[in-house]
C-alpha cells in the first residue's frame, strides 16, 4: 500500500496519471469541528495503474502537482458522489476539477436506483463486498493504519471498473449526454458560492416581519463570516435559535445582549459585543421597503390534486419504462409546478428529461395520454 508524502514522489504520480484519459479519484476529510472540510487523504488511481493515497497534512507537501492535474482537461475525473469533494477543491483553489464523471449520477441513470450508495454500486457491479468499518474513523491522525489505508485505497479500485461499465451502458443506452448535463451543474462555481447575506435563510424563525428579517440577515452574515474566519462550525459562533431571539427581541447595548438567551458570554461584551449590536442597528436601520422578505410558499390548489396524482403514477411509468431513478427525473416540486403550469421554470421540461417525461406528462394533461389498469398493472395509451 503506497502512500505519498514528499515532493517528488507526489510529482511522478502526477505526471504518469496525466498520461491516461481517466483517473479515478476520492477523498477522506473531517468536518465536525470546522467550518470548511479538513482534506486529510486523496486516493487517486489511473487505468493499468496502482491506487496510491496523498498525505496532503504530510509536512512540507506541495499540492500544486496534484491541483494542476484537477485542471488537467486531458483527463476526466470520476468521482463517486462527487458533490463533498468538489466543494474541498474548490474551497481550497477557488477551481473546480474538470472534467468529470460523478458514478452515483450515471448509476441513476443507468436505473441503479436513487442515490445508490459505493457499496451498493461496487457490489452490483463488480461483486464486490467492501467493508466500511474504517468510513468513519479520525482521518487526521497519524500514521494511518493499514485497514485505513486499505479500505481507502480500495475505493478508488473498484471505481474504476465501476466507470468502464457505467460508460459502456450509457453509450449503449445512449444517455452520455445526459450524464453530461449533469455534470455541467456539478462543476458550475455557482453551485459551491457562500453568501454570507443569504445564510439568514437558514435560521427557522416565526415572525415575517420586515424588520424582524433584517435583523435576522444582518446578524446571521457578521456569524458566517465569523464561522469562516475562524473556521469553526457556525453553531460554535452562535446557535440559530439564538439569532433568532436577537431578530425579534433586538438588542441595543451590552445590558440588552446579557438578556439573550443562550449568547455565550464571550459574545456580550467586548468586539464581538460590539459588533453584535453594530449588526443589529444595521438591521434595524433598514428601509421596510429594502428588507428581506420570506417567500411564501405557493398553496398547491386542491382541486389539482387529481391531475398531480396522475403525474406521479406516469412519472413511476416512465422511470421504469427507462430504466431511470424516478427521483433523478423529478421531485414532488416539481411535479406541483407542472400541475400548475405547462410553462413552469423546471428541469422536467428541459433536455433529457423533458424527452423522457415532461413531454408525455404535458400530453397527459391534455388528455392525449390515457392511464388505465390492465391486468393489475397501470398502462399508458394514447388517447
Amino acid at each position: 500500500m503506497s502512500i505519498i508524502t514528499d515532493n517528488k514522489a507526489l510529482q511522478a504520480c502526477c505526471e504518469k496519471l496525466s498520461q491516461n484519459s481517466f483517473l479515478t479519484i476520492d477523498t477522506e476529510f473531517l468536518r465536525d469541528k470546522t467550518y470548511y472540510s479538513t482534506l486529510c487523504l486523496v486516493q487517486l488511481a489511473g487505468p493499468g495503474i496502482d491506487a496510491v493515497a496523498v498525505d496532503p497534512l504530510a509536512e512540507g507537501l506541495d499540492l500544486e502537482p496534484l491541483m494542476d492535474l484537477m485542471a488537467n482537461e486531458k483527463v476526466l475525473k470520476v468521482f463517486h458522489a462527487a458533490r463533498q469533494d468538489l466543494e474541498i477543491f474548490h474551497n481550497l483553489t477557488n477551481e473546480i476539477p474538470h472534467p468529470i464523471f460523478d458514478t452515483q449520477v450515471a448509476a441513476m441513470v443507468c436505473g441503479y436506483g436513487e442515490q445508490v450508495g459505493y457499496n451498493n454500486l461496487v457490489n452490483a457491479v463488480c461483486g464486490v463486498q467492501i467493508d466500511k468499518g474504517p468510513q468513519f474513523t479520525d482521518w487526521s491522525r497519524r500514521p494511518l493504519s493499514d485497514k485505513q489505508l486499505s479500505y481507502a485505497l480500495g475505493d478508488v479500485t473498484h471505481l474504476r471498473d465501476v466507470y468502464l461499465h457505467l460508460e459502456e451502458e450509457l453509450d449503449k443506452r445512449g444517455r452520455t449526454q445526459w450524464v453530461n448535463e449533469e455534470m455541467a451543474v456539478l462543476m458550475a462555481p455557482t453551485t459551491y458560492q457562500n453568501h454570507p447575506e443569504e445564510s439568514w435563510k437558514r435560521v427557522k424563525i416565526k415572525s415575517t416581519k420586515p424588520q424582524v428579517l433584517a435583523v435576522l440577515r444582518e446578524v446571521a452574515a457578521w456569524r458566517e463570516l465569523e464561522a469562516q474566519r475562524r473556521n469553526v462550525p457556525r453553531n460554535r459562533i452562535v446557535r440559530d435559535e439564538t439569532l433568532a431571539d436577537m431578530a425579534i427581541h433586538p438588542p441595543k447595548n451590552e445590558k440588552d445582549l446579557k438578556r439573550i438567551r443562550n449568547l455565550p458570554g464571550d459574545m456580550t461584551q467586548g468586539k464581538y459585543g460590539d459588533q453584535l449590536i453594530d449588526a443589529t442597528k444595521k438591521g434595524l436601520e433598514i428601509p421596510v421597503a429594502k428588507c428581506p422578505v420570506l417567500k411564501k410558499r405557493t398553496r398547491f390548489p386542491s382541486e389539482l390534486t387529481p391531475v398531480l396524482e396522475m403525474l406521479k403514477m406516469l412519472l413511476r411509468i416512465q422511470a421504469s419504462e427507462h430504466e431511470v431513478a424516478a427521483k433523478l427525473i423529478a421531485v414532488n416540486g416539481d411535479l406541483e409546478e407542472l400541475a400548475m403550469s405547462d410553462s413552469a421554470e423546471i428541469s422536467v421540461l428541459k433536455g433529457w428529461r423533458y424527452d423522457v417525461f415532461g413531454k408525455e406528462a404535458v400530453a397527459l394533461k391534455h388528455g392525449k395520454i390515457v392511464l388505465s389498469l390492465e391486468n393489475n398493472q397501470i398502462c399508458k395509451r394514447s388517447a
